[in-house]
């Protein structure tokens, strides 16, 4: 079974969860948008992680876009789904359904709001991992969540879950990912935000990470694509640099409100009908979003990409 895991790396787009005009999930914008991404160097999808406002979604809608996108970007792209429920029993119900579709895999991260400690986050995610056959990637978002996975709980887990095969670090924390790869022996895949912020992107690329789990490549998909190949050379090394600086003000613009709020306009802008966030998120106000079109149409997004 380990042989053939998905193993993600290089840039993997944390996708927006698009909503038609009576605020159901549009599934025709979800169609191209992948099209988009497969046709532009993406390595593979997250749905339904904070960018595709999982928990704004009901367990009927989560379930429908498992089994519509998981048909759908079989043979394009590879992709994995969040699948992260308040509680131990419907997340597994919730994997064991992408299971039973053949997905590429699933993305967990600690439950918001209970906060529990490590013990309890191990037993959460072991459970989980046990309970289905297909990869699974851990996602650390403590600014979302509350709480932290300490790198001690990643390696245990790793060390015991042959299934768990990348963990998404969202923290401003260089220690932390050091310590993971340490303690995986970088057999583990350590993906990164590309939240500004946090500046990670380039210290994880360079103590020898696998890419990045990233919001702008919603946008940039090519640039993003390009900056997060992992470092073999001295090329790899210059290109991810230039395009880091080159690409930054998008980054900014993408993180300058809660996400997915600044993204999500900022995929409209460039002519997705993706709609605005569900309550109680807000759509982007006319001020900003005059800003970020204006940052588009500087950087001349439409037309790099024909759109």
């Amino acid at each position: 079974m380990a042989e053939k895991l998905i193993r993600p790396e290089g840039s993997w787009v944390a996708l927006v969860t698009p909503f038609d005009g009576n605020g159901n999930v549009n599934f025709d914008c979800f169609r191209r948008l992948v099209d988009f991404q497969a046709a532009n160097g993406t390595d593979g999808l997250l749905f339904m992680g904070s960018t595709g406002e999982a928990p704004s979604l009901t367990m009927e809608e989560r379930r429908d876009i498992i089994t519509e996108m998981t048909a759908y970007c079989r043979g394009k792209i590879p992709a994995f789904h969040g699948v992260t429920c308040p509680t131990t029993e419907a997340t597994v119900e919730l994997a064991r359904h992408a299971d039973s579709l053949g997905a590429d895999g699933v993305m967990m991260v600690v439950p918001p709001y209970i906060a529990p400690p490590q013990s309890g986050v191990f037993e959460y995610f072991k459970t989980v991992c046990k309970s289905i056959g297909i990869a699974v990637a851990l996602y650390n978002n403590p600014a979302r969540v509350i709480v932290n996975i300490n790198p001690e709980t990643v390696v245990r887990l790793f060390q015991e879950c042959p299934n768990l095969v990348a963990d998404k670090e969202a923290v401003p924390n260089v220690a932390q990912l050091s310590a993971v790869m340490d303690g995986t022996g970088g057999k583990l895949k350590l993906l990164c935000c590309d939240a500004p912020e946090y500046a990670i992107t380039l210290p994880t690329l360079a103590m020898g990470g696998h890419g990045t789990a990233n919001v702008s490549g919603n946008v940039i998909p090519k640039e993003m694509a390009q900056m997060s190949k992992p470092w073999n050379r001295w090329e790899d090394v210059l290109r991810s640099r230039k395009l880091y600086f080159e690409n930054l003000p998008v980054m900014e613009a993408a993180y300058s409100e809660t996400n997915p709020v600044a993204i999500k306009a900022m995929v409209k802008l460039l002519g997705f009908p993706v709609g605005d966030p569900r309550p109680p998120l807000p759509g982007l106000g006319a001020k900003q979003m005059q800003s970020i079109e204006e940052l588009i149409n500087r950087l001349e997004l439409r037309a790099r990409y024909r759109l």
